[in-house]
């Protein structure tokens, strides 16, 4: 039985569709992998400063420049100014900060968010405070600031 020549071409082209098909495939998953491990990093750098900026360095620009929209409405301007007295107050913890770290993913490989806890010891007394951030459009924000200080024993 002989083949025709048409019919070994043919053969040849799908082989070459599908090679390029999966090329494309592999491009993307590998893309869509990078993309969430650098969310992930993203993350937990923007975390960490957020925690130094607010209990090392109080800094209220920091503060007022990287809320959410709904944590502005939770923390106006004066509240802000509040939060930023009050670990004045405490003065600078010891270093380093014990900071616990979660960044979760809504969707596999998109919305993330992250959550953290600082165990602060301060020269006089300890607190804990937990920030959630999200990366929903453009740049990390603040979606919740909470501050627990201990109480003295």
């Amino acid at each position: 039985m002989k083949i025709r020549k048409s019919q070994c071409r043919s053969n040849g082209e799908g082989l070459v569709l599908v090679i390029i098909l999966l090329a494309i495939v592999g491009a993307g998953a590998w893309w869509l992998f990078d993309h969430k491990k650098t969310l992930d990093r993203d993350a937990r750098t923007f975390g960490r400063e957020a925690i130094n900026k607010l209990t090392v360095e109080h800094d209220p620009a920091f503060l007022a420049n990287n809320l959410s929209p709904e944590a502005r409405l939770k923390l106006p301007p004066s509240a802000q100014q509040v939060m930023i007295g009050e670990f004045a107050k405490y003065g600078v913890p010891q270093q380093p900060i014990n900071i616990e770290e979660q960044v979760t993913f809504e969707s596999h490989f998109f919305l993330p968010k992250g959550y953290f806890t600082a165990h602060l010891f301060y020269p006089a007394s300890a607190g804990t405070m937990q920030i959630a951030i999200s990366h929903p459009v453009g740049k990390w924000q603040m979606d919740d600031i909470t501050f627990t200080p201990e109480r003295p024993r």
